[in-house]
Formats: structure tokens, sequence, C-alpha cells
């Protein structure tokens, strides 16, 4: 089983940024079998992909409305995936949720992904 713990959400003004930790653990557990992605929902919309990266780092994906802005990346030595938000706007309120799949390369589908964090709040003021 696997299991992923977001951190680092919170309330931050428009404009700011905000860095998501997600932790990656498991019995068995190797880190470098995972893709992970970066998923959110705002209230009364449906989840949408943020950003995903495959098991080398070297190929990160973004939803087209967070490109520029977001950065999402990993670190073997701490089996961790991060989430770097600058220019946050209102419309990126959401929770937030990382997600582990059981292969080379990410996807932006929600349901290619086998686990879930219980996921991080973003708020963002204007």
């Amino acid at each position: 089983q696997v299991q992923l713990v977001e951190s680092g959400g919170g309330l931050v003004q428009a404009g700011g940024s905000l860095r998501l930790s997600c932790v990656v653990s498991g019995h068995p557990f190797t880190f470098s079998r995972y893709s992970l992605g970066w998923f959110r929902q705002a209230p009364g919309k449906e989840r949408e992909f943020v950003a995903a990266i495959d098991v080398s780092g070297a190929r990160p994906k973004y939803a087209t409305s967070v490109k520029g802005r977001f950065s999402i990346s990993r670190n073997k030595a701490k089996n961790t995936v991060y989430l770097q938000m600058i220019s946050l706007d209102p419309e990126d309120a959401a929770v937030y949720s990382c997600a582990a799949r059981t292969a080379l390369n990410p996807t932006p589908m929600a349901v290619d992904y086998e686990y879930w964090g219980q996921g991080a709040q973003v708020t963002v003021s204007s």
C-alpha cells in the first residue's frame, strides 16, 4: 500500500506564492516506480488536472491554466513531490491533491492514478 500526505497549503493574497509538498511512502515501496500528479477541486467544480511528472523527473506536464506559473518537481532522496505556485489568482483556490500512478509516465486523467492523498486547502484572497 502507498500513502501520500500533502502539506504547505494555506491562505495567500492574489499574486503571492505557495509551495505544496507531498511525501510518498509505503511498504513495500520504490519511489522511482511511480509517476506523480497534482489535481485540484474547487467547490462546485469537477476535479481538474494541474501538473504531473514522470519517474525521471525530466518531463513535467501542466494544465494550460497554470503553465508558466506552477512548477512540479520530485526529490528521490525525500520521496517527495512538490508543486511550486507563483502569481496565484483567486481562480486557483481549491483543495489540491497529489496522486501516484504505477507507470513510467503520467497522464492528465485522475482515473489513471491508483493512490491519492487527502488534499491540502489553498485559499487565495483578492
